[in-house]
């Protein structure tokens, strides 16, 4: 098969696996690095559910999204709150380097990942 094929079927495979949303805009998430250390997440969710202003009260015990108990998880969720609150404002899925975007829903079990057209 040809070059121009196989980067055609790339591209078709691409598209439905991240369709976008009837207005033309992709669905985005804001998570974790996985190449972040924890101490630098912590700082970083520290900030989100500080003063950050993201809305952590999903990820404190007996909440859908604390399990897994991890700073990765945590800070994802905290990451995504805050970028779902203030993306049109000019806030950003930065946090240091310790955070990148996802097409991805994130979402899993009981806990759901705002997501704010």
């Amino acid at each position: 098969m040809s070059t121009f094929w196989l980067r055609i079927m790339l591209a078709l495979l691409i598209m439905s696996i991240t369709p976008p949303r009837s207005d033309g805009q992709l669905e985005q998430w804001c998570i974790a690095d996985e190449q972040t250390p924890d101490g630098e997440l912590q700082m970083a969710l520290d900030w989100a559910c500080g003063r950050g202003g993201a809305d952590c009260s999903m990820i404190q015990v007996n909440k859908p999204c604390y399990f897994p108990n991890t700073v990765r998880d945590h800070a994802s969720y905290a990451f995504n709150s805050y970028f779902q609150k203030f993306k049109h404002k000019s806030g950003s899925c930065y946090f240091k380097g310790a955070a990148m975007i996802t097409e991805l829903d994130p979402s899993h079990n009981s806990c759901h990942y705002e997501f704010f057209p």
